[in-house]
């Protein structure tokens, strides 16, 4: 093989990564991204007429519920946040070229380590709040920085590596929150509670809403200006269009890659932390299942494109509000609104869509 066609092809084994890449510098403003929201909003039309027996109502509940009262307006916002701050962190690793498929674990350490650090510094208020955030964010960060580390190091592939860390991880945090460090007044399965003076504020009581909220879209405008507007933002997108090229260009990817990385996982830390000081105030046995994934396809359905990833949120977390406010509510169970929201991850991550687009995209360029 030519020289040139393997700087055009990057490394032979990235596979998925390459496909999930191009879409990534596709347009947010492409045709597939206003249609997967509508398929995704047919497919739940569809669902309920066919299991629901009464689909009116329930089709009401689904869409209107998260909207009739400040609670329901409010917790689905919330929702959001941890949405948010995952997308970002995916986000950041998928402009450098990488995948973080970690992101289940490292939102639960991050948690953890923020619960731990907020309870032993519980005399420093305010301050001890946010030295615990940052040992969360750091914890996260450093259990991505290794998966960043094998790939630049052995070139180990950092999909796999990111999951299994992961699945070890969680499991290990388990066993101290319901084991030596667990709270036997508690009524869930958790940790002591966190200190009110480290606690975010509430911003739209009776709901769980609380100044999460603006750190999430802050964090929004400062990824969006590192990629975008920085030298090293613009070096991890270099690598991420083609890593040999950037290699030739005096880029050191493999330096970029554990960057890359670190922050990447300190994004998801900052998701834990959020969670912790805003909303659970304890670590609580595994509250984070389904946000990495669902923060992957947060940012799939935004194209990697650090605006669009609130809206795109905001969508998703209307949808799971939708679906447990329409399961309280009406008949539908929760093996329906599980399916329901399965068949949303499915479209924001199908891969077909995009090529679809892709394909038609490139033809009409090749044909002006």
């Amino acid at each position: 093989m030519k020289e040139r066609d393997k700087i055009q092809s990057g490394p032979p084994d990235a596979g998925l990564k390459n496909r999930i890449a191009d879409f990534s510098r596709a347009s947010v403003f492409s045709p597939g991204m206003i249609i997967i929201p509508a398929a995704a909003v047919l497919v739940i039309v569809l669902i309920v007429f066919i299991l629901s027996d009464t689909p009116a109502r329930t089709l009401y509940f689904f869409f209107i519920g998260p909207f009739r009262n400040i609670y329901s307006f409010g917790n689905m916002l919330n929702a959001s946040i941890p949405l948010i701050l995952g997308a970002l962190g995916i986000t950041v690793a998928m402009k450098a070229g990488n995948l973080n498929l970690g992101g289940e674990g490292q939102i639960y350490l991050g948690a953890f380590i923020t619960t731990i650090a907020a309870i032993a510094l519980s005399r420093f208020s305010i301050m001890g709040g946010l030295i615990a955030a940052v040992a969360g964010i750091l914890a996260s960060g450093a259990m991505a920085a290794f998966s960043g580390f094998c790939r630049a190091k052995w070139d180990a592939n950092e999909l796999i590596t990111t999951f299994l860390f992961s699945c070890a991880v969680i499991p290990v945090v388990n066993y101290f929150i319901t084991g030596p460090l667990a709270d036997p007044a508690a009524s869930l399965q958790s940790t002591g509670k966190i200190a009110q003076s480290m606690r975010l504020t509430l911003i739209l009581k009776p709901s769980n809403l609380n100044t999460g909220i603006f750190i999430g879209a802050a964090a929004v405008v400062i990824v969006h200006f590192f990629l975008y507007g920085t030298g090293k933002g613009y070096e991890f997108r270099m690598a991420g269009y083609n890593e040999i090229f950037a290699r030739y260009g005096g880029i050191n990817t493999k330096l970029n890659t554990v960057l890359a990385m670190a922050v990447s996982g300190g994004f998801y830390g900052l998701a834990g932390s959020v969670a912790v000081l805003g909303t659970y105030h304890a670590a609580v046995k595994e509250f984070s299942s389904g946000m990495g994934w669902n923060g992957l396809a947060v940012a799939l359905i935004a194209c990697f494109y650090p605006p669009a990833i609130i809206p795109a949120a905001l969508f998703f977390a209307w949808i799971g509000a939708g679906a447990r406010i329409a399961m309280q509510n009406t008949g539908l169970n929760f093996e329906t609104a599980s399916i329901v929201q399965a068949v949303i991850f499915f479209l924001a991550t199908s891969l077909v869509i995009r090529d679809i687009f892709s394909r038609k995209r490139k033809n009409r360029q090749w044909k002006v």
